[in-house]
């Protein structure tokens, strides 16, 4: 038995929308299945219709409570900050 595989995990996450380019920040479980479920607009937020989107960053957390305050950090505007410097080279528009 994989012991990662036992383990929950729990992820904050930011991703882009591929229409505008905008960000959203959440926290989640299931991160593939949240990714799903943004890209299919299974859910009325903020995301609905702004699909589809790329996972741009995320970061695991062993409690729920952890990354609910690491999510809550990064809509802060310190933590736009960071996340554009972090990835600064990737977030580069071309053409």
């Amino acid at each position: 038995m994989n012991p990662v595989r036992t383990k929950t995990f729990y992820y904050a996450y930011v991703i882009q929308s591929n229409k505008d380019g905008r960000f959203y920040t959440g926290f989640t479980v299931d991160l593939r299945k949240r990714l799903k479920e943004h890209n299919e607009s299974k859910y009325i937020s903020w995301t609905k219709g702004r699909g589809p989107f790329d996972l741009i960053y995320y970061e695991a957390c062993k409690n729920k409570e952890d990354a609910r305050q690491r999510e809550k950090y990064l809509k802060t505007g310190r933590g736009k900050r960071f996340i554009k410097e972090r990835l600064r080279r990737f977030l580069v528009r071309t053409g």
